[in-house]
């Protein structure tokens, strides 16, 4: 115990001098201290989206702890991996709970992983913030989403392809990985197409296992239908590191974005990180910030991240330091959380949920971040990226200002009258 002690004070200096650009700097953990969970998957298949995630986490916590920490007490991370093993992440989020004590929890990428762990955090009556686009069809009084719901993600970006602007799209290949968000998402996208007039021979439906590597018959599954007269284009929820084969197939297959555009949900800077994105360019992203848009708080985020990679010799990041949506979600959430704890006094959960009704926070993407009263979802903008040479975005479409989620979508029929159902106890 007295070696993790030493351990968490050394990485709790280290942290808070990577950040650099603040005036205190803790020179070591107070007796008692404001336990972090942190529960991503730093190995696995999703471990080439989550693991900066845990990084994201403990750079804001340096740089909370560096500003003189929360309550009069630092904050102390506790890191686990459930290494991309959908039972193992709620083993891990009792143990955060129930053994280290922890006060609230960052983590989760894939809703199969959300889904384990929703029923602990409602049966110990503790916190989590879940910082990715999901499927929606869900609230809960223990969560706060801090991605997107669907109509702050897949509606707008569909309704994208079938614009002028966005190629006028009449097919379109739905394709993604086999669990619980792609299939709900691609139902509300389904729903979507068919209220717009597009008939069900013009939707093709694929599904590819985590971990999947060979996209070859997919790719020219794709290249078939889309040969059959109208313009199609492909919307991609595959998730984790089958992203990286999935487009290196893409471009080996001369797929190009003029022909069949790819709108993905699931890919920002990170995961391009591995791929030639030369044969790539026009293809496309739908997220709620991207690390090209411009704007001082922007940039000062940036600059953190750039520092603290850096400092701490994060691999691929000390030289190419990349930031992405899940990061500024997780970014956001932690200290709106931190601003709920002081507003409430304390750290208790309920305490806590009431304080964060309302929160606002500038967001890197240029627009100060509400937490919606009711739903526990943020209000946030929609940005269409077209992937440049570089491995960036170029933003070619956004709305005219931030989204107000809706977690029960209009294009499920068993919603109807569900807009205000209150959240589950």
């Amino acid at each position: 115990m007295m070696n993790r002690r030493r351990n968490l004070k050394t990485l709790a200096i280290a942290a808070a001098l990577a950040v650099g650009s603040f005036a205190v700097i803790p020179q070591a953990f107070a007796a008692d201290t404001i336990k972090i969970g942190v529960l991503h998957s730093l190995s696995g298949t999703m471990a080439i989206s989550e693991s900066v995630l845990k990084d994201t986490v403990l750079m804001t916590i340096a740089e909370i702890n560096a500003k003189g920490g929360l309550l009069g007490k630092q904050l102390e991370p506790v890191v686990v991996d459930p290494a991309s093993n959908w039972p193992l992440f709620a083993e891990k989020a009792k143990q955060l709970i129930d053994q280290d004590k922890v006060a609230v929890v960052f983590g989760c990428w894939t809703s199969v992983s959300r889904k384990s762990v929703l029923p602990v955090f409602e049966e110990k009556n503790s916190l989590l913030f879940y910082p990715v686009q999901y499927e929606g069809e869900e609230l809960s009084k223990n969560v706060f989403y801090t991605g997107a719901a669907p109509n702050q993600q897949a509606i707008p970006a569909v309704e994208y392809l079938m614009s002028k602007d966005g190629g006028s799209a009449k097919r379109f290949v739905l394709l993604g990985t086999d669990y619980v968000y792609p299939r709900t998402t691609n139902k509300i996208l389904r729903a979507f197409l068919t209220s717009k007039g597009v008939a069900d021979a013009d939707i093709m439906e694929e599904y590819t296992p985590f971990g999947h590597s060979d996209y070859q018959t997919i790719i020219a599954k794709i290249k078939k239908f889309a040969a059959q007269g109208k313009k199609t284009a492909v919307v991609s929820t595959i998730n984790g590191d089958s992203n990286v084969p999935f487009y290196k197939e893409l471009g080996n297959a001369g797929l190009k974005a003029s022909d069949v555009p790819v709108v993905a949900f699931s890919v920002g800077e990170e995961e391009l990180r591995g791929v030639d994105t030369k044969p790539l360019v026009g293809h496309l992203a739908a997220w709620n910030y991207f690390m090209s848009i411009k704007n001082p708080t922007n940039d000062a985020f940036k600059t953190k991240w750039a520092n603290y990679a850096k400092a701490n010799n994060l691999p691929g990041h000390k030289d190419k330091p990349l930031t992405n949506d899940p990061m500024e979600a997780t970014y956001i959430g932690l200290n709106m959380w931190a601003q709920a704890v002081t507003k409430a006094g304390s750290t208790d959960t309920d305490k806590v949920i009431a304080a964060m009704a309302g929160q606002t926070f500038p967001a890197p993407g240029g627009f100060v971040s509400t937490m919606d009263a009711k739903n526990h979802h943020l209000h946030k903008p929609v940005f269409i990226g077209e992937i440049k040479a570089d491995g960036q975005f170029s933003v070619v479409w956004k709305t005219k200002g931030p989204v107000i989620a809706d977690p029960w979508s209009d294009y499920i029929v068993e919603n109807k009258g569900k807009a205000n159902v209150p959240m589950s106890k």
